[in-house]
């Protein structure tokens, strides 16, 4: 059966393509529940508990929650991995020329909501956290998105999908070489060892995921003993899946394909429901926090602002078509702001001290929910009504960073 269609309903009202986001809102309420419950203890005590995996005196040891954000999230990175890798080779940022402007506005991005966070919370002694505020949750921004149907034209949509697909490698750069503390190089060399093996599977066209995801496992173990975030090594193992094999079928297409629900149904909320959890005891005396301050302005001034001035100049210089008019690019940038698991992920890995967690999730929380209803009462206006929506659907496929619709989205619809 084809895949089903974007615009499809769930239980009658919902975008299919709105679902992981709202199921992740509904873990993140749930997690507020039980950290606010008698059921709190146990939560935490769960989280709580260490256990290792390995032989005994030589193998990793590390909390539910460490493990949580070590190891599952090192299989989002993957997915997302993933993700970029078709998106450069054959997506939205596959033609340079046509990829230039969302790239620019997605530095755009980044930059000014870390100028922002810094304002609030640098002078504070907070300042390590700059990058919470400069990542794009996909899923739920796509999410969000989704909720106006067929009023998006395809230009907005494939704009914010660039944006955020270049937000997220901006992200793992940023945890690559700035919340790294210290490298042990031994273990960094045995890494390079291991990623040269998988270069050259990458070259034999091997097209097994189960060998890669086996390799990849090594990767991660010498990774975390380099002090390097281990999440990382899911990016360089996606890196190096190919995809085309000998056999003329697509690995890359296939994993991408495979991991999806796992990743949106599985790994998010699990990580959502460890590090969503706000204590409302004393909440209020973080209101005002630097943290929360910086993060939440951040995500829900400084990613519109950075997005729509650099689409804006990058436009002018390089004499290009805007993907819409100005409304309508300071709305995307607002549901750009949604910053959710990524900032969450980045928050935990800037503080490791327990009582920060509550500033950096008020932040996150409401610097991503004021975007996103911002950005949709933007669109909503801004947006043709629905009849018009379409012909201005058809007519954005001339515009030059719309690129053929990915080979991807062809392979899900003919998978039986």
């Amino acid at each position: 059966m084809a895949a089903a269609s974007s615009e499809q309903k769930i239980l009658g009202f919902l975008p299919q393509e709105a679902v992981p986001g709202a199921l992740l809102v509904f873990i993140a309420a749930l997690a507020m529940i039980v950290v606010n419950s008698p059921w709190r203890d146990a939560y935490q005590a769960v989280l709580s508990t260490s256990f290792s995996i390995g032989p005994t005196g030589g193998g990793i040891e590390m909390k539910v929650a460490y493990w949580i954000k070590n190891a599952l999230m090192a299989l989002f990175f993957f997915f997302v991995g993933l993700e970029l890798k078709r998106e450069v080779l054959e997506g939205q940022l596959s033609n340079p020329k046509a990829a230039l402007l969302p790239v620019l506005a997605a530095v755009g991005g980044m930059a000014v909501p870390a100028l922002f966070y810094l304002a609030f919370a640098g002078a504070a002694g907070f300042g390590q956290g700059w990058a919470i505020p400069s990542a794009t949750d996909i899923a739920f921004a796509l999410g969000v998105l989704s909720l106006l149907g067929n009023r998006v034209p395809a230009a907005l949509k494939a704009f914010l999908l660039a944006v955020a697909v270049v937000d997220d490698l901006g992200a793992i750069l940023i945890v690559a070489f700035f919340y790294t503390e210290q490298v042990f190089v031994d273990y960094l060399l045995m890494a390079a060892g291991v990623t040269a093996l998988l270069w050259v599977m990458n070259r034999l066209k091997i097209s097994s995921i189960s060998l890669y995801i086996l390799v990849g496992m090594g990767l991660w173990v010498v990774m975390y003993k380099s002090g390097i975030s281990p999440t990382i090594g899911g990016v360089i193992v996606a890196a190096c899946v190919p995809l085309k094999a000998k056999d003329g079928h697509s690995p890359l297409h296939e994993a991408e394909h495979s991991f999806r629900p796992w990743v949106l149904f599985g790994i998010m909320p699990v990580f959502a429901f460890a590090n969503a959890g706000i204590s409302l005891d004393g909440a209020g005396h973080y209101l005002t926090h630097p943290i929360t301050l910086g993060a939440a302005f951040g995500l829900a001034a400084g990613k519109p602002v950075g997005i729509a001035v650099m689409t804006y100049l990058g436009a002018r210089l390089m004499k290009a078509n805007k993907p819409g008019n100005l409304a309508q690019i300071i709305g995307v940038g607002c549901i750009a702001g949604v910053g959710f698991t990524m900032s969450l992920f980045v928050g935990a890995l800037a503080f490791a001290d327990p009582t920060l967690a509550t500033p950096v999730r008020l932040g996150v929380y409401a610097g991503s929910i004021f975007s996103a209803l911002l950005g949709l009462l933007i669109l909503v206006y801004a947006l043709p009504k629905p009849a018009r929506a379409r012909l201005s659907d058809a007519e954005d496929q001339t515009r030059p960073f719309i690129l053929a619709e990915p080979k991807y989205e062809a392979y899900e619809k003919a998978k039986p």
